[in-house]
């Protein structure tokens, strides 16, 4: 199969605001492909538009693209062909979708008939799919009595009750504690070694380096860099960081140490140092000990900034 998605040149425009504007992309199976991006990028949009929720003004959206001539006509199209395309994806929002009436095991064994799977086959599974979960134990209890990353796992295991092809996840692990991310981003590297594709929203920059291959950033509706994180970081950004921050920071954004950087950046107190090589910084700021400094290599987070700016956006 050459791809299990593939978007081509998809549109959406709301008022005189084009949200989603011109985007591209593809998933391989197998592949896990993260989109990061600022407040209102249109990286929720564009995942609406992936599983038929609005209606692109632009564009197509294709799944399950064979290889081969012969293959031309096979794929499936959002949103001709949604009923067949969403009995084969998994899909875990924003916000959990979970009935408040019904158990957890309750969950899956409805949301599995909503799949025509039947009750003997239910019967396996959804035991299965909680002791994935971590909540065997949680089995009778109500999602109400659960804590928030009990509730996103059980989306997760109903997301998989279909035995999907393809997962999209639209930031599965927003609002939760470290520990409870943690054992979410297990759960997901456990499908990626099963084979499992996944395409993955996320505002978390450690979250994307650790699970994706491949990486799509957009911004303001359109796709500003495509590539896998070591690439991106590799291609936009200088190899070594030097922060500074503490009483008298500021001004060395304006100094002579500038010097000994490419780029030199400040957001509230810390200035931020982008260099090939920081040997020389480190010996100049010997002069300011009073200054606190942090040398370390660049990451996702420097490469958002980059491409996206540090100015902090309140639009959803």
């Amino acid at each position: 199969m050459a791809a299990l998605l593939q978007v081509t040149g998809l549109r959406k425009r709301y008022g005189g605001a084009l949200a989603v504007d011109g985007v591209s992309l593809a998933i391989a199976p197998g592949e896990c492909l993260g989109v990061i991006g600022p407040n209102g990028a249109g990286k929720t949009t564009t995942i609406r538009l992936c599983l038929g929720l609005t209606a692109p003004d632009g564009g197509e959206i294709r799944y399950f693209v064979q290889e081969g001539a012969e293959a031309v006509g096979s794929a499936l199209a959002m949103p001709r062909d949604a009923l067949a395309i969403k009995a084969r994806l998994g899909v875990v929002s924003q916000f959990d979708s979970l009935d408040p009436d019904f158990t957890c095991a309750e969950n899956l064994f409805v949301f599995g008939r909503y799949f025509g799977l039947q009750r003997a086959e239910l019967a396996e599974r959804v035991p299965q799919l909680l002791e994935f979960a971590a909540l065997a134990h949680k089995a009778d209890a109500r999602p109400g009595e659960l804590s928030g990353g009990m509730r996103r796992r059980l989306s997760l295991a109903r997301a998989l009750i279909n035995n999907p092809d393809l997962l999209l996840l639209d930031e599965p692990t927003t609002g939760l504690d470290p520990q409870a991310r943690h054992l979410m981003w297990e759960r997901l590297q456990l499908l990626l070694a099963q084979g499992k594709s996944i395409l993955l929203t996320t505002h978390f920059m450690d979250e994307a380096e650790r699970l994706c291959q491949r990486l799509l950033v957009m911004d303001h509706g359109r796709k500003i860099a495509e590539g896998s994180p070591r690439a991106l970081i590799a291609e936009h950004l200088e190899p070594e960081v030097v922060e500074v921050y503490g009483n008298g920071a500021l001004p060395l954004a304006q100094s002579d140490l500038t010097a000994h950087a490419e780029r030199v950046e400040t957001s509230g107190e810390t200035v931020f140092f982008y260099t090939r090589q920081a040997r020389a910084l480190l010996q100049a700021l010997q002069a300011h000990p009073q200054l606190r400094t942090l040398h370390r290599p660049a990451n996702l987070e420097d490469l958002f900034l980059k491409l996206t700016g540090r100015q902090i956006r309140d639009d959803g």
